[in-house]
């Protein structure tokens, strides 16, 4: 009987405390990384998507969100070693690629009379390639596509092409801004455990150079992205702590977009034994990031990673956007095992996608700025 009145005292508190988070969320105040953990160890899915879907209303109504993008991959040759990676291959290997400048200009001239309005440009950390490098690269892309927003490099490839070329991040920024860059994605965070990091990315930029890269970008003027991995060893007080260090500087710069939690997928990688998370961890993780992330005002759901079908299911739990169309032009998830093998989606169904969820589709620039709504 001891047992029993314990047990249904513990579940009491637990409903007392829950009930304490929601007052908290619908006044709009802002949770603590302790209340996070009792949202991760103890609430009802259905419960947390209510939740996370208030907060997305407070700041995009009915709005979901999708741009026409496509992305350019220049090298999968990369110095770094992360063992969760499928992407990334040594120069002497058969698969590996280097796509050069005339490679670059030919893929962005095949968009020219497409309607596309951003090129995400990411890749490996090449061992040969600096910061005047990808700067000529932005400069050719611009000149083919002038009116496209270049969103191109993470903070791990701006870390080392800086310090390929000597010269400072501060430096490298202004030389690609002057190219005409003009924002960041937000790969290359992982985990910031630093513990975890050197299980899984062990010669990575650390943890604190990815969020003063991102902090210098804000500071001089440059938007960018931030991410999450998650399902890969870590443990709930890990990602908290990654979301928590993001709302800090976003309290101190105000420069995130978007916060987007990127699932870990096992093909092709050193940890292919590791059982990926569940569909039930993937929509919690996702209206968790929602309601903790109260300073960020958008919520991602990368389809080629998810999934349409799961991505599509994350708009009742705070998403409030879908990345762009894609155009089948990029490799790093379906090398790993995505269920999306053939990344591509029209416009005719993203926008079905997100009418059949109840939601307004509208199509954004890289900026959120609405450009079409789809009443």
């Amino acid at each position: 009987m001891k047992d029993e009145a314990g047990h249904l005292l513990m579940h009491k508190n637990v409903a007392v405390g829950l009930r304490k988070i929601a007052r908290k969320v619908m006044a709009g105040d802002r949770i603590t990384a302790d209340d996070a953990m009792k949202l991760y160890s103890g609430a009802d899915l259905g419960w947390l998507g209510m939740l996370a879907s208030v907060v997305r209303r407070r700041f995009n109504g009915e709005y979901v969100y999708f741009n026409r993008n496509f992305h350019i991959e220049p090298t999968n040759i990369c110095t770094n070693t992360c063992r969760f990676c499928s992407f990334r291959r040594r120069k002497e290997q058969n698969d590996a690629w280097e796509l050069n400048m005339e490679d670059v200009k030919t893929i962005a001239a095949s968009y020219r009379n497409k309607n596309v309005t951003e090129v995400h440009i990411v890749g490996g950390v090449h061992p040969d390639r600096d910061v005047h490098y990808y700067a000529d690269m932005v400069r050719e892309v611009k000149k083919v596509l002038p009116h496209v927003h270049v969103k191109a490099f993470t903070a791990v490839e701006i870390d080392c092409m800086a310090k390929k070329a000597g010269v400072t991040v501060e430096e490298g920024f202004r030389i690609l801004r002057v190219a005409g860059l003009d924002s960041m994605p937000g790969g290359g965070a992982e985990i910031f455990d630093e513990a975890l990091r050197a299980k899984i990315c062990p010669d990575k930029t650390s943890s604190d150079m990815w969020l003063t890269i991102h902090e210098k970008a804000h500071q001089t003027g440059i938007p960018t992205n931030c991410t999450m991995l998650y399902g890969l060893f870590e443990e709930y007080e890990h990602r908290i702590d990654h979301m928590n260090r993001l709302r800090e500087l976003q309290d101190r710069t105000g420069g995130f977009n978007v916060f987007i939690p990127l699932k870990f997928r096992h093909g092709n990688n050193a940890f292919s034994h590791v059982k990926e998370s569940s569909l039930i961890e993937d929509l919690k993780t996702f209206a968790i990031a929602r309601i903790f992330l109260d300073n960020i005002p958008h919520l991602k759901a990368y389809w080629p990673m998810l999934g349409k079908e799961t991505a599509q299911l994350s708009l009742a739990f705070g998403v409030d956007d879908l990345d762009g169309t894609i155009d089948d032009s990029t490799k790093i998830y379906s090398m790993a095992g995505s269920d999306e093998q053939n990344p591509i989606a029209t416009t005719d169904e993203l926008v079905e996608l997100i009418r059949e969820s109840g939601f307004v589709p509208v199509e954004r620039d890289t900026l959120f700025r609405i450009l079409k709504k789809y009443d």
